[in-house]
């Protein structure tokens, strides 16, 4: 292990007494369970950043739907147009010819 530091943490007799307990659960020194429960804070703008991620991914979803609606209807209406193809050439055409 390389060089290391103290920082030195203020806490109430009862949350020391908690932070050494669950250190103590989890089998890991109260140095460790403070340094790991400093990495993994989450500040105010990570939560922006996923709101925005999360609106970003909202409008995709809502223009791949549109698109999907789009190209239904599309099909759809193709699907009309050969149909009235087929019936306009069973019309006309002569008796006996597939």
């Amino acid at each position: 292990m390389g060089a290391v530091e103290r920082i030195v943490v203020q806490a109430t007799p009862q949350d020391k007494r908690a932070i050494t307990a669950k250190a103590k659960k989890l089998d890991l020194p109260v140095s460790e369970l403070m340094r790991r429960g400093a990495f993994s804070y989450e500040t105010d703008e990570s939560d922006a950043e996923l709101e925005a991620l999360a609106v970003a991914a909202k409008a995709a979803a809502d223009n791949a739907i549109a698109s999907i609606d789009d190209a239904l209807r599309f099909i759809e209406a193709s699907n009309k147009r050969i149909a009235a193809m087929e019936t306009r050439r069973s019309k006309t055409r002569p008796k006996g010819i597939a």
